[in-house]
């Protein structure tokens, strides 16, 4: 009766998978059907990691079933992680996929924010302005207000101790340096991030508590350069560096770890690690970065170089038709602009005409005013002509009545005088109107002028109605323009996913995989012969290399370098007002020394080589 099937749950840095398989699964069976669903193809740096019946965390061997790896006790749902295994020297040049990127930039940051993996706290701060690009994309006021990176795990808690600011002023300062990455794709702030995080001292490095003849307690760090040497409290500065192109064989027997040089000269490099299950490891973490230092050397296959030329191409498209959506949103935008600029004058000129309206009606009751003026004016000059006639009649009467009575003349005068007077004060009347109306003449003048200043305006008015429906209908056309490009950027994202399934198949893996399984059957075959199964060895590959070609390089560095260095040095500066005292870790006290001595991490690389191996044996077994 056949067995039935088990289930797996396998855990990636974003996402948790589950399948079922057969008792007889293989390793590499089970890592086929991971990297096939997730459409991975660098399949050399990663792995299946967990943790054995003995408690130490392991790797999953391609070529064994996967249940003898497990011992006989296991859950009915058993439970891996896919993890970086191997690391690149270079991320900038040996990473070819997004998906290999998006990996190794999760791993990478979780590391650092747990503190597994030291980072100043500069360096952490501009780190953290790169994660929220990759998250958020572009700074946006409207969206990205105050908050909205509450919920988000932005620094390591030492540096959140280390440091006076609260949460909402960190936020503050990460995006202050989240508006310089403005423009930049979500790959580039993951490659910006990796390219910052490569330059830390624990970046990428397998760390092992071991001991040398004397019993000095040291740690062993393996990476893709080599095998470093460090005191136990410092896994910062290595005291002693062998390089891949140094080492011939690696052994181990129990406990007892040997690593022979190429220099036959020089004594065996031998140390002692606490448990023979980790020099299993050690020895499959050196076997692996050795066969990728120096394939790394070598001419590209024909399938590394057919996926280069694919991730070029992909990358090309992704940026036209990200230049292209750029430029139909920067389109977008002008129109836009250009709408609002026209609604404002329309705005203005509706205020305008108001504002003449106001004026016209105003000037109309001044010609009102003017008639009823001139009206009045009219009386009071026929009334004054009135008694003008009157008086004229009286004086003509006075004359006539020279003769009469003292008494009736003097009331005769007291009559004229009279009659004088209201002439005189009608004629100041008069005058008064007179003035009022070469006034409201005036007025009448103005308010004509204005009234055709407002006829204009009308005019005008009825010719903007007229090219507003024009630009209507350009605001209707920018829409689809705008729809286009977005279902052009869909329409790309689906070819790569297309062209990643379907350049996907069973035989698709570097030959570092299938030498790999070879060096593990050899393996097995040397196991068998030993004397327990506590012992194996492994004969390293000759590597005949050129000196340039061995040699601690620093990153290239470019115009994004150059940047990354001025944006750590304004962050820098930024932090020192907030620092605590009293607060710092011994990491902190090293680095804070290293920096001051000038040291850096590929200075004090080149620095640990120097020498023959001989000496560099002979130093290690004097620690």
């Amino acid at each position: 009766m056949p067995k039935k099937p088990l289930s797996v749950r396998i855990t990636t840095m974003d996402a948790e998978l589950e399948f079922s398989f057969k008792p007889s699964t293989t390793g590499k069976m089970l890592f086929d059907q991971v990297v096939r669903t997730i459409g991975l193809r660098e399949v050399w740096f990663f792995g299946l990691q967990f943790v054995d019946n003995k408690g130490f965390t392991t790797w999953l061997a391609l070529d064994k079933k996967v249940l003898a790896q497990l011992g006989s006790k296991y859950k009915d749902t058993l439970q891996f992680k896919f993890r970086a295994r191997f690391y690149p020297e270079d991320v900038g040049e040996e990473i070819i996929q997004d998906i290999t990127l998006r990996m190794f930039y999760l791993q990478v940051k979780d590391s650092i924010l747990s503190d597994e993996v030291y980072c100043p706290p500069d360096a952490a701060v501009l780190l953290s302005s790169y994660a929220v690009q990759v998250k958020y994309g572009d700074y946006v006021p409207e969206y990205h207000k105050p908050g909205f990176l509450a919920n988000d795990r932005l620094l390591p808690q030492r540096v959140l101790d280390q440091h006076k600011l609260t949460r909402e002023q960190w936020e503050e300062k990460i995006t202050t340096w989240h508006k310089e990455h403005k423009g930049m794709m979500r790959e580039d702030a993951m490659m910006e991030y990796m390219k910052l995080a490569q330059d830390t001292e624990m970046y990428g490095i397998n760390y092992f508590d071991i001991e040398n003849k004397k019993g000095t307690k040291l740690t062993l760090g393996i990476d893709a350069l080599g095998i470093n040497v460090y005191e136990r409290d410092d896994k910062l500065t290595p005291k002693i560096g062998f390089p891949w192109s140094e080492i011939r064989n690696i052994t181990f027997h129990n406990r007892k770890f040997v690593i022979k040089p190429v220099d036959k000269k020089s004594p065996d490099f031998v140390f002692t690690a606490p448990h023979v299950r980790i020099n299993k490891t050690i020895l499959a973490l050196c076997m692996g970065n050795h066969d990728i230092f120096v394939k790394r050397r070598k001419a590209d296959s024909i399938e590394l170089q057919q996926m280069k030329i694919q991730a070029r191409e992909e990358k090309l498209a992704k940026q036209m038709a990200r230049e292209k959506l750029e430029r139909e949103i920067c389109l977008r935008e002008e129109a836009e602009k250009r709408q609002q600029q026209f609604e404002e004058r329309l705005q203005l000129m509706n205020q305008d005409m108001e504002k003449r309206q106001r004026e016209l009606l105003e000037a109309q009751e001044t010609i009102r005013k003017l008639e009823e003026q001139l009206r009045e004016l009219q009386e009071a000059k026929e009334e004054l002509e009135n008694k003008q006639g009157e008086l004229h009649i009286m004086m003509n009467r006075l004359e006539q009545a020279k003769e009469l009575e003292a008494e009736e003349k003097a009331k005769l005068e007291e009559e004229i005088r009279a009659k004088r007077d209201e002439v005189e004060r009608i004629q100041l009347v008069v005058n008064e109107k007179d003035e009022e109306t070469r006034r409201l003449q005036a007025e009448v003048e103005e308010a004509q002028k204005k009234q055709q200043e407002a006829s204009s305006a009308l005019t005008m008015r009825k010719m903007s109605s007229s090219s507003s429906s024009s630009s209507e209908d350009e605001k209707e056309e920018k829409p689809a323009n705008w729809t286009d490009a977005l279902e052009n950027t869909r329409t790309v994202h689906k070819m790569e996913a297309a062209q990643q399934q379907s350049t996907y198949n069973g035989d698709m893996y570097h030959d570092f995989e299938r030498a790999e399984t070879a060096d593990a059957r050899s393996l097995s075959r040397k196991s068998s012969s030993s004397s327990g199964k506590s012992a194996s060895s492994h004969q390293l590959q000759e590597v005949n290399l050129k000196p340039e070609q061995v040699d601690i390089k620093e990153p290239v560095q470019d115009t994004a370098a150059v940047r990354r260095m001025k944006l750590l040095e304004e962050v820098k500066l930024s932090l020192a007002a907030e620092r605590k005292t009293g607060l710092e870790t011994t990491l902190d006290r090293i680095y804070k020394k290293n920096i001051s001595e000038g040291k850096t991490k590929y200075k004090t690389l080149r620095e640990v080589r120097k020498g023959n191996t001989k000496r560099r044996v002979d130093q290690f077994e004097n620690l």
